[in-house]
């Protein structure tokens, strides 16, 4: 690539890997590198990743990336990242102060009851527009300063950093010199009124959080900081956007309007459609900032949040010790026709959307003599669709807007079978977006229009993007007999905690 071609170098912080992507004007993947990525269960239900593994799988991500290039013209730097993770760092020296907890740990389950136990669940999900659940980052950001000594004193001093993973990328990117967050990710902290689209002092209060430990918060297209010159990345390279990688992949997908609705399959899974106003779910979907592409340019959406999709399919790879693991199922899913009545329901650490069920343990059901591996691997992938169905069905009802076709993304998507199965298991078709880098293409869009590469979310549009589609072709009534056997499989994993 020659020197007078600007591009965009995109960063995709995920849970399992970072990918580092350089994207031209055309919205071309001009380069790509991926670094893995480690998670440790130090308890059950607890996960963890080590904040420094994740800077220096950015940092080698990048040089990758670059090397692979040549002499590229960086516009501009864009940040998509793993969600509601969070870790606490020396504000002076940068020096981390715990781990990084990862969104599906749940860990705080026992403080999160505790707030339920106050009466606060109906405050809480009309200010933030999310249920009381270990997800989010607040609990978290508690968990880290009651383990730092004199946490809260140091952070109401200005001494700790209490960030999500775009806060702590763009930290290091910067040397130090910026601190900061998106409207996306603040929305996901439950420390955000997302009617005020401001941080509340009653929000604050609830959770132990103090102010001052807080990133600043920005649109998610703008200017956020210069890069200091870290390997083969010079100094001086603006950092243009900043965005939840869920977020990301529906700005990727051009799902700007309301009617859009995209899974994002990963490790777990998020269905995000936009709205125009925050919608108050009965059904246990969350509200939440789609963008911010300014001042008063905010979109708002509906989610339905999954937790183990990708994620179980991986599990069972290694259960079954598959060289490839979730390559190994998905090849050992393909050798029978159906799952012969077994499900597989992946609550290994409760269930999300729409459920919300902390108590709910996985399990595999409807194993007989004639049951084999291959069948166990079917129903993992299906417990796939039908968690998305779960999702989908509710989002259609509560949206408010005709949702038409589903708008696929993310690393499972190249599971034929997975994507053929989903359109069959909402009865519509499924447009597969054939890039593996929707959220990173979603952030480059953004950074883009920070620094004038497009000039509207309508010259985005038009960019080419390659889809291919799969029509559901089940019968209803066996679309109906299948799902009633998930939600039996369900209420068998749903633990009863009443008292006796």
């Amino acid at each position: 690539m020659g020197s007078d071609a600007g591009c965009i170098l995109a960063i995709d912080q995920g849970t399992t890997n970072t990918k580092v992507l350089l994207i031209d004007r055309a919205g071309s993947v001009v380069a790509h590198a991926s670094r893995p990525l480690k998670q440790t269960y130090p308890k059950p239900a607890w996960v963890e990743q080590d904040p420094i593994e994740i800077w220096d799988s950015v940092r080698a991500a990048i040089d990758d990336c670059l090397a692979q290039a040549g002499t590229p013209r960086l516009e501009a730097i864009a940040i998509s990242n793993q969600r509601e993770s969070v870790t606490a760092w020396d504000r002076r020296t940068g020096q981390p102060l715990g781990p990084v907890i990862v969104w599906q740990c749940r860990r705080t389950a026992s403080f999160c009851e505790e707030l339920r136990a106050r009466g606060l669940q109906s405050l809480l999900e009309e200010r933030t527009g999310l249920t009381i659940d270990p997800l989010f980052s607040a609990s978290k950001m508690r968990w880290l300063l009651d383990r730092i000594e004199d946490g809260k004193g140091r952070a109401e001093r200005g001494e700790i950093c209490l960030g999500t993973m775009d806060s702590w990328v763009l930290w290091n990117l910067t040397g130090g010199a910026a601190y900061a967050t998106d409207m996306t990710n603040a929305s996901r902290t439950q420390l955000l009124d997302i009617h005020r689209l401001e941080r509340s002092r009653d929000l604050l209060d609830i959770f132990g959080v103090p102010r001052e430990a807080l990133a600043g918060i920005k649109p998610s297209s703008a200017i956020y900081g210069a890069t200091v010159s870290i390997g083969r990345l010079p100094a001086g390279v603006p950092v243009a956007s900043m965005i939840g990688d869920s977020h990301a992949a529906l700005f990727g997908q051009a799902g700007f309007l309301p009617g859009s609705v995209k899974a994002t399959y990963g490790t777990g899974s998020s269905l995000m459609t936009p709205v125009a106003s925050p919608v108050a779910s009965k059904h246990g979907l969350s509200t939440t900032v789609a963008w911010s592409l300014g001042l008063g340019r905010v979109t708002f959406a509906l989610e339905g949040n999954i937790s183990f999709t990708g994620a179980a399919i991986q599990w069972l790879g290694e259960m079954l010790s598959l060289p490839n693991e979730s390559q190994g199922v998905a090849d050992l899913a393909k050798q029978v026709d159906d799952a012969e009545g077994v499900y597989m329901v992946p609550a290994f650490a409760g269930l999300g959307a729409p459920y919300w069920d902390e108590a709910a343990r996985g399990l595999i059901t409807g194993i007989t003599r004639s049951t084999r591996a291959a069948h166990i691997a079917r129903a993992a992938v299906e417990s796939v669709a039908y968690q998305v169905r779960d999702v989908f069905d509710i989002m259609r009802t509560e949206a408010g807007y005709d949702l038409q076709v589903l708008l696929a993304d993310g690393g499972a998507t190249r599971n034929e079978m997975l994507m053929q199965f989903q359109a069959d298991m909402i009865g519509l078709p499924v447009l597969r977006n054939l890039s593996t880098d929707v959220s990173a293409l979603g952030a480059a869009y953004l950074a883009g229009l920070a620094m004038g590469m497009w000039s509207s979310v309508d010259e985005i549009e038009q960019l080419r993007r390659s889809r291919d589609r799969f029509e559901p072709s089940m019968p209803a009534s066996e679309r109906d007999r299948l799902y009633d056997g998930w939600v039996r499989a369900v209420a068998r994993a749903t633990y009863d905690t009443s008292p006796a």
